[in-house]
């Protein structure tokens, strides 16, 4: 229902037409979700059913709200849901949205925020991550922290020479740095530089597919010293495949198909960062992609300090990778913001939000102890 400016009024005729045109075809709406900017009155819901031939009370305000979750309560305060169990005759008890509305609380009051920097090759897109970011606005949310994710495209943090550490400037001030999945070799070096970064100055970082992957080319080069470490993804002729493609499919080019997709089982080591968060040692996750962790390497790196703390039960790939001793390091073959929830946030996403925050009080406290101190000199 769209709002006219100059009239100072909603219309109601771009939705009769359309159920109109419905009915041409032999469909009859019970209910009507009329979406609009501004709240309708009952009289254009009057009007609406008249002209509709449904009931007044089954013409619902789509509303716009202030945040989407908000829209379940909008929605049970215009008694969607016993409509739908009235059409189907079902019996349900009374709606209880305690839950909910605590959780629709805690958006709008959070206790603090916590800084998120995304560094990823898609994200003048950002509907590319959209399951990325409300994964991790479930964890904040779960903290009651406000979410603040900053955009940071990966090309930009490349280096000139191997010496060019600039790119550091762009990280400083994250609470945790993420970089999420992606296919190509564009924007590679810059998520390298990124991983570097938080590893070196113990910024907790989540890898998350090709984040995993880029996370243990980076380890191979910079603590292992295999300069030339790569994936074959990115650098056929790399002396150090780190990361290659899956062994069933080599000479495969094609992607779609060809994928290890859906749900892969996943065991983790009881004592891991990954079976704090899970709570238990057996897993399922969604996966998305064509290279693995090549395992011919696993001696030289665990040996260097990274810990393989995931595999699949029959142990061929590496699922989840960590360092111990860092406030929060971990990359994961799979894509576990598939599985998160509002009242349920993923796992993973939670513990990396907690272990953000925690490094952003910490920071805020040297910095304020920092200045604290520095007046303290000044006025003596």
């Amino acid at each position: 229902m769209p709002w006219i400016a100059a009239a100072q009024e909603l219309k109601t005729k771009p939705a009769q037409h359309s159920v109109k045109e419905l009915l041409s075809i032999g469909i009859q709406a019970d209910i009507l979700m009329c979406r609009s900017e501004r709240n309708i009155s009952r009289e254009m819901k009057q009007k609406i059913a008249a002209f509709c031939n449904v009931e007044e009370r089954a013409v619902i305000g789509a509303t716009t709200m202030p945040s989407i979750y908000e829209v379940p309560l909008g929605f049970a305060q215009e008694g969607v849901d016993e409509l739908i169990l009235k059409y189907l005759r079902k019996e349900a008890p009374e709606a209880n949205l305690t839950e909910w509305k605590a959780l629709v609380h805690r958006v709008h009051n959070p206790k603090d925020e916590v800084h998120i920097a995304i560094v990823g090759k898609y994200v003048e897109y950002e509907d590319s991550y959209k399951s990325l970011k409300e994964a991790l606005t479930h964890g904040a949310i779960a903290q009651n922290l406000k979410l603040k994710v900053t955009w940071i495209e990966a090309e930009g943090l490349e280096s000139k020479t191997p010496e060019d550490r600039s790119y550091e400037s762009q990280l400083e001030g994250f609470d945790g740095i993420l970089v999420p999945g992606g296919f190509g070799k564009r924007g590679i070096e810059g998520m390298l530089n990124a991983i570097r970064y938080a590893r070196e100055k113990n910024v907790p970082y989540f890898g998350i597919c090709l984040g995993m992957q880029t996370a243990c080319i980076e380890f191979a080069r910079n603590v292992c010293g295999l300069r030339d470490a790569n994936s074959s993804e990115f650098d056929l002729a790399t002396p150090h495949r780190i990361i290659y493609k899956l062994r069933e499919l080599t000479g495969v080019e094609e992607m779609g198909g060809t994928m290890r997709l859906g749900a892969w089982a996943c065991n983790l080591q009881p004592d891991s960062l990954a079976a704090r968060a899970y709570g238990v040692t057996e897993i399922s996750e969604r996966h998305r992609h064509r290279y693995e962790f090549n395992r011919e390497y696993e001696a030289l790196l665990t040996g260097a300090g990274l810990r393989l703390s995931g595999t699949t039960p029959d142990s061929t790939y590496v699922e989840i990778v960590e360092l111990p001793g860092h406030p929060f390091f971990l990359g994961c073959q799979f894509h576990p913001e598939f599985k998160s929830k509002p009242l349920e946030p993923h796992p993973i996403f939670r513990e990396f939000i907690t272990a953000s925050y925690k490094n952003r009080q910490a920071r805020l406290t040297f910095e304020t102890g920092d200045a604290s101190m520095l007046t303290k000199a000044l006025s003596s």
